[in-house]
């Protein structure tokens, strides 16, 4: 459980127990991602169900709240540094790897975080009353097993987050998350599409980057909960 606890701390702001962490521990945290997962989805999924009580916008927008307050925005920023990058790509490594350690936004990061967010909020208020709550707490848990495959795929660009979670994710990992997804699934069928939109990501990350880094799992994220809530949407009205 010391690694459940170790990645609450790493991917939420939520208040945590403070404990020793060595660098190994840390790094195996990343199996439990998308049990953290779960957590943010819960919360933010409590509060959206409370906000359409009254009105479904004002739910999207309290969930869209909590969904960025929860997590610090670092997915976010993790889109938008990947967005920066994207813009860099055709320049050589060094050009790169100078965007992603750049602490200033640009102008494609800016745009990447506003449509992010706009979409979210529609997608939400769609959710809302459309499909089932839990498609909304169980999301935020499928999104995050994709930061597992992308780190067993995918080399690291660089030497960071992404490179020390390199030979942590075990296969059995893997395995038993996919299980886990594949057992949801029959509550939300549309989360099934996480099966295509995580392989999708990787081919985009080693056509555009050729490899992964933090701020690509945190972009990676970012885009598959919003296609998860398009998938849940779409699924909910083909039942």
């Amino acid at each position: 459980m010391k690694g459940f606890v170790i990645a609450l701390q790493f991917l939420t702001r939520l208040p945590m127990p403070r404990v020793a962490v060595s660098s190994d521990e840390f790094a195996a945290s990343m199996r439990w991602f998308p049990a953290a997962g779960l957590v943010v989805g819960a919360i933010v999924g409590l509060g959206a169900v409370l906000g359409a009580r009254i009105d479904p916008w004002l739910g999207a927008l309290v969930g869209l709240v909590l969904w960025v307050a929860v997590t610090g925005a670092l997915h976010l920023d993790g889109l938008g540094d990947a967005a920066d990058a994207a813009g860099a790509a055709h320049k050589d490594p060094e050009r790169l790897r100078a965007v992603f350690a750049d602490p200033h936004v640009g102008s494609f990061a800016v745009v990447a975080i506003g449509l992010q967010l706009v979409a979210k909020l529609v997608l939400i208020r769609s959710l809302l009353v459309t499909a089932p709550p839990l498609a909304l707490a169980l999301i935020p848990f499928a999104a995050r097993i994709g930061p597992l495959a992308w780190t067993r795929w995918l080399p690291p660009l660089h030497e960071g987050l992404g490179a020390r979670f390199r030979d942590t994710v075990r296969p059995v990992d893997l395995a038993l998350w996919g299980l886990v997804l594949l057992a949801a699934s029959w509550f939300v069928p549309g989360l099934l599409a996480a099966l295509l939109f995580i392989p999708l990501w990787t081919v985009w990350l080693r056509a555009r980057f050729g490899g992964v880094s933090g701020d690509l799992h945190g972009a990676g994220i970012e885009i598959v909960e919003s296609g998860l809530l398009l998938a849940a949407i779409v699924g909910a009205r083909l039942i």
